[in-house]
């Protein structure tokens, strides 16, 4: 047990004592380092203005991502290295050159969101050699929402940032490293306290901590609990974050399935899921923001089990599976059983998600997926639909269909699944099954969509597959 928690900030070992563990680290740097760069805007991790840097250590270099100071609990940095907009100042007073190509090109508007986004093109310019193109600059922006609507010069200034001569580092790579390693251990880390954090090392601990606390609460990347703490104000008692054990980030790819740990950001599992399933990959790419998806991990939005969660209902119709820990037992569930009913998973004290199991394409067969949200990039779904099944000459076999937003569950379509399977792919059958849909879902009106709507653009779905996929 500890009673501090030690990371890197500015090249040095920042130990902080008497932490809470749902201390945000927004919180903590404008009330008690007066580091106001930083700025509070959303308090949900959709506004960009308190994006910082967090680095790992991976073998002998560091991995930086952007992320949301405002839903990022402090104890989470034990061991990494933290870098603010102040981190950027030289020690001559000059302006970094992100920060110079953005007053040159007039990129700064009212300034309040700037510093946000002066954190997310470094970030950007940390994991290019050369400049970033358009897609790669709008993508990292996307996170960072500026009111002024100037985005025409931030644009311009993240195109020319690589243009500016690089600023000579105060402290090197290797010494970095050797502080994060000194930071580093393999025993877990947890906090003392009335609540409790614990953060463990391995999937053993974690199964026994999860065991001996079965009412934890349970912290992957933060981007859905932490809004528990900001918005709800609520007090989640004892903290297991699992940001710590490496085997629940492991992607592995064999016997026909690829095995995605718990813990794999969408960052992470994006280009390894796209790779086999395009859409899926697209589906993924809209999940939040940059910030998001560095901290998101698959295995917590599932296991939050919301009805409007984006990657289920491609799970479900791709037939993926999950495979739940409880001590030193395991076993696997299809994916679509996961769900009960609204609030309600399949989940046994003491039990948590260790892996995500998703079946590798088969011959002849299509997944088409679509999202439809009022924005394309940080909106919550309306509904959401994964359709999978496998061409045999005019017909469509092996139908599976799942949506989101249309039941109090991520649900499969069966009666339209019925309607389709071994049908002739014609308008006509199309049409059927469009109308099955109403035995499936009865879905709500909500502040995002209507029962009317929801239902009209669940069945016009079914058509736009049937008119995307090729037809006689």
């Amino acid at each position: 047990m500890s009673d501090s928690v030690r990371f890197l900030l500015d090249g040095k070992i920042r130990e902080v004592k008497d932490v809470e563990p749902t201390r945000t680290l927004l919180s903590w740097l404008r009330y008690e380092m007066q580091r106001t760069g930083t700025r509070e805007g959303c308090a949900e991790g959709d506004c960009g203005a308190c994006t910082v840097i967090v680095g790992e250590r991976t073998g002998e270099t560091i991995v930086y991502k952007a992320v949301n100071a405002c839903i990022l609990f402090l104890p989470t940095l034990q061991g990494r290295e933290l870098l603010t907009v102040e981190s950027l100042r030289g020690g001559d007073g000059t302006l970094h050159p992100v920060q110079q190509a953005l007053v040159d090109h007039h990129g700064s508007q009212c300034g309040f969101c700037t510093p946000g986004i002066v954190m997310s093109l470094y970030a950007l310019s940390l994991s290019h050699k050369g400049p970033p193109d358009l897609e790669e600059i709008n993508q990292a922006l996307a996170g960072n929402l500026c009111r002024c609507t100037g985005y025409g010069p931030i644009i311009t200034a993240a195109q020319k940032m690589h243009e500016y001569p690089a600023p000579h580092p105060e402290i090197s790579l290797a010494d970095r490293v050797r502080l994060l390693k000194s930071l580093e251990s393999k025993a877990g880390f947890s906090l003392t306290g009335e609540s409790g954090y614990f953060a463990p090392a391995t999937k053993g601990d974690l199964a026994r901590l999860v065991m001996e606390y079965p009412e934890a609460t349970l912290l992957a990347g933060g981007t859905d609990v932490g809004l528990m703490v900001t918005k709800q104000h609520r007090d989640l008692g004892t903290v297991i974050y699992l940001g710590n054990v490496r085997e629940l980030q492991e992607i592995d790819e064999r016997d026909g399935t690829l095995h995605i740990g718990a813990g794999v950001t969408y960052a992470r599992a994006i280009d390894h899921i796209a790779r086999h399933y395009p859409d899926f990959g697209t589906i993924i790419r809209r999940i939040g923001a940059t910030q998001v998806r560095n901290q998101g991990t698959l295995g917590g939005n599932i296991a939050n089990g919301s009805p409007i969660g984006d990657c289920p209902p491609c799970l479900i119709a791709l037939g993926a599976g999950l495979k739940l820990r409880r001590g030193a037992e395991s076993r696997i569930i299809d994916l679509e059983d996961y769900f009960l009913t609204y609030g309600k998973q399949d989940l046994r004290a003491g039990e948590f998600i260790e892996e995500i199991i998703l079946p590798l394409p088969e011959e002849n067969q299509q997944f088409i997926a679509y999202k439809i949200s009022k924005r394309f990039d940080q909106d919550i779904s309306a509904l959401c639909m994964g359709m999978s099944f496998r061409q045999d000459g005019e017909r469509r076999r092996h139908v599976r269909i799942a949506f989101g937003g249309m039941a109090e569950i991520p649900k499969r379509a069966t009666a339209c699944e019925t309607a389709l399977e071994g049908a002739i792919w014609q308008q006509s059958g199309v049409e059927q099954a469009m109308t099955a849909l109403e035995k499936d879902f009865t879905p709500l009106s909500d502040m995002r969509a209507t029962a009317q709507y929801r239902l009209q653009v669940a069945k016009n779905l079914i058509l736009k597959v049937w008119l995307g996929a090729g037809h006689d």
